[in-house]
């Protein structure tokens, strides 16, 4: 069972790396939760496991990114979310 902090944790870093399309560091990320790198790490690599956190190596930095069709699923919802509104 996975519990609301995690859950909390997960979209936050979803919203986080869906503001910064340049990608993020673990770093980047940890100071901007104020959380452990370590911890981070494992957050983020469980996004990876689920198909909505790309990882990309340049050099000697690991960025991390929104994948794209999540990009996509996420401004779907927000739109229908809108247009419910005016209803």
């Amino acid at each position: 069972m996975v519990n609301d902090n995690s859950e909390r944790i997960k979209k936050k870093i979803v919203q986080i790396l869906g503001e910064h399309s340049e990608g993020l560091t673990i770093q980047d990320l940890s100071e901007m939760l104020k959380m452990h790198r370590q911890t981070v790490t494992k957050y983020v690599l469980w996004l990876v496991g689920e198909g909505i956190v790309h990882r990309r190596r340049i050099g000697a930095v690991t960025l991390h990114y929104l994948k794209e069709r999540f990009v996509q699923r996420i401004s779907e919802k927000e739109i229908l979310k809108k247009l419910r509104e005016k209803i």
